[in-house]
């Protein structure tokens, strides 16, 4: 058995080139959507974490209150 390392993640997307260009949008727009959508939910996650657990990660209070009030549009 060879050991074959993890496919880049900028594989996928290059494959993109393949595909019509409505296949394309979609396909563009999905991931979009999806990258959104994770935003979303790791700053709900966030902001439930208390001062112990910022701590932990090395997080100021401060730092994850600006990161919570970002819309999730933007990175």
């Amino acid at each position: 058995m060879t050991w074959q390392s993890a496919p880049s993640r900028s594989a996928p997307l290059s494959r993109l080139d393949r595909l019509p260009p409505v296949s394309r949008l979609l396909v563009t727009i999905g991931l979009g959507l999806a990258r959104w959508q994770s935003r979303k939910r790791t700053r709900l996650s966030l902001a439930r974490l208390d001062d112990h657990l910022l701590r932990d990660i090395g997080m100021a209070p401060v730092t994850r209150d600006s990161e919570v009030a970002k819309p999730f549009w933007r990175a």
